[in-house]
């Protein structure tokens, strides 16, 4: 190991500097590493939507009731707080990079073992394995995206996240699409089986990715944080400012007396109470506003609206999934260039008009099934191009250091506390007020989080990380 002041060994080869105005290649590295961090979250997306066409052929094959699939298709919500509630403890002692390796191993184990099973309990156990992944995957990618960013670039680079959750979402779609013609006995388990292979070559990848600055710093590592921040940084004056500020925040930290969860929750200060209740608060609307009926259940809102062949409702689906993908990029462009708080109230209003739209579409019998996807697909744009991706950037960065992975993991608990709520009800909720009305539930939903975002989000581009305890403590 590298002590104080010693430069350690380059993990990924580097080039000979060749330095030339305009964007510095220190940059395309951190584009690499955040890449190779996000792409962790591809299963994570994979795993959650694949349900939505799977089932189709689960019921068939295994004779699963309708409540059994509920319950398995929202259970990985509920099994992954196992894993975001200790991300924190698991990220400070193993490091951002171990515990993504640990995500992919998870991620693995669990795609094999869903293709394998044979029984209902075997298939929830499997679940749960995934689950532990994609919540080690869900905390800490987002939390190394922004500790590993320069200032400049963070918003593009954290916002990369989302949109390989994204991906794998439409890569679920379309696996739904393409082997939905095998027998039913196969058909599903291909399904899954096709996820297993790319954990191994992420963890291989993740593995050449240096660590964490910050959490460099923390274990007292500083000449291989300097090493780091010198490749990532867009100046070398800047890396040097950068690790300056790391260390009075590593300063600050450890003179703390109180313990992390302590602070946090039981004798927070006002800037630390101010974060926290934007983490939380964003955490919930972004899951509250109905996000996952659609990504679940859009099979079965299309039918709703009158669809009746399969072919057409997978068919519509993997559509929803391409504009989703497509609208994660804009976001990615705009973040650092437009800023959090402007995207994030355009997409919230956005994503409450969308969702009054689908409601509309669903209660007018003179409605055709093109109006409603047609309001699907205005919806995920929405809330692709900002409340999807911005929403964790914004939560990583505004968190002070010494409480970051501890925050992200609270926040993420909230978020799939909520999500699974609204998966594992969205049936049972429109038997009761119909769908229209639970469309129009999420609408208001929707609404009342774009006041949230105009009330309480201070704008946050272009600040360093170390800063934002003094903007939160105003």
């Amino acid at each position: 190991m590298a002590r104080d002041g010693a430069t350690a060994a380059p993990l990924l080869p580097e080039a000979a500097p060749t330095p030339a105005p305009g964007t510095p290649r220190r940059n395309r590295f951190a584009f690499l590493c955040a890449t190779l961090a996000s792409m962790t979250t591809i299963l994570m997306g994979y795993n959650l939507a694949l349900m939505s066409g799977a089932q189709l052929f689960m019921r068939e094959d295994l004779g699963l009731s309708g409540v059994q699939v509920e319950v398995l298709t929202g259970s990985m919500n509920l099994f992954m707080l196992v894993s975001v509630l200790t991300a924190g403890w698991v990220a400070d002692a193993m490091g951002r990079r171990g515990t993504l390796v640990l995500a992919n191993a998870f991620l693995l184990g669990g795609a094999l073992a869903m293709s394998l099973g044979g029984s209902y309990a075997a298939l929830m156990a499997a679940r749960f394995v995934t689950s532990i992944g994609a919540g080690f995957a869900r905390v800490v990618a987002p939390v190394y995206n922004a500790e590993i960013s320069p200032a400049s670039t963070r918003g593009v680079l954290s916002s990369l996240l989302d949109m390989f959750i994204n991906v794998g979402v439409l890569l679920s779609y379309v696996s739904n699409y393409v082997f939905a013609g095998l027998p039913a006995h196969l058909s599903w388990r291909v399904m899954f089986a096709a996820g297993a292979l790319p954990p191994a070559f992420l963890a291989a990848g993740v593995l050449a990715m240096p660590e964490s600055p910050r959490w460099l710093v923390m274990r007292g590592r500083h000449g291989e944080a300097h090493a780091v921040l010198a490749r990532t940084s867009d100046t070398p004056a800047e890396a040097d400012l950068r690790l300056e500020e790391i260390k009075q925040a590593v300063s600050f930290s450890s003179a703390a007396a109180q313990g992390v969860w302590k602070e946090m929750l039981v004798r927070p200060t006002k800037g630390v109470r101010r974060v926290l209740v934007c983490v939380l608060g964003l955490q919930f609307f972004q899951q509250a506003s109905g996000l996952d009926a659609i990504v679940l259940y859009c099979p079965l809102v299309f039918k709703h609206a009158g669809m009746s062949s399969n072919a057409a409702v997978l068919g519509a689906t993997v559509a929803v999934g391409v504009v989703k993908t497509c609208f994660i990029l804009v976001a990615t462009l705009l973040s650092d260039r437009v800023g959090r708080r402007p995207l994030l109230l355009a997409s919230t209003a956005g994503v409450a008009a969308a969702l009054g739209a689908v409601a509309l579409t669903l209660c007018v019998d003179a409605a055709s099934p093109a109006s409603c996807v047609a309001s699907v697909l205005a919806f995920v744009a929405a809330f692709s191009v900002g409340f999807g991706p911005v929403v964790p950037t914004y939560s990583s960065e505004i968190m002070p250091l010494r409480l970051r992975a501890q925050g992200t993991s609270l926040g993420t608990a909230v978020n799939r506390i909520t999500c699974a709520l609204v998966t594992m009800t969205f049936i049972s909720l429109a038997d009761w007020i119909t769908m229209p009305g639970c469309f129009f539930l999420y609408a208001s939903v929707a609404a009342a989080a774009c006041a949230f975002v105009y009330v309480q989000l201070p704008e946050t581009s272009g600040r360093s990380l170390e800063d934002m305890d003094v903007l939160f403590s105003k």
